[in-house]
């Protein structure tokens, strides 16, 4: 996130607008940066990143429960996102 080091999270769900992860910490909505995540395509593991954006942040159980929004993703990126989910 801009202004924060870098974090990790554990990806719950994914799909063409963005993505909810778990993570430890706490994030306002609104609040933007830059992510890069692993996805297996076609049997082999691409890391995309891009630019997002927080929409919701909710306290379950231990963790943060944290949806991402893409913010203008590139034609790559949205070419092998678009390989994966189908």
């Amino acid at each position: 996130m801009d202004g924060m080091p870098p974090f990790q999270g554990r990806t719950i769900d994914v799909n063409a607008a963005g993505l909810s992860l778990t993570a430890d910490h706490k994030l306002a909505v609104g609040q933007a940066g830059e992510m890069t995540f692993e996805l297996f395509v076609e049997g082999k593991a691409q890391l995309l990143t891009t630019r997002i954006k927080v929409t919701y942040c909710i306290f379950s159980g231990d963790q943060f429960k944290i949806g991402y929004q893409f913010m203008v993703p590139d034609m790559a990126f949205m070419a092998t996102l678009n390989k994966f989910l189908r």
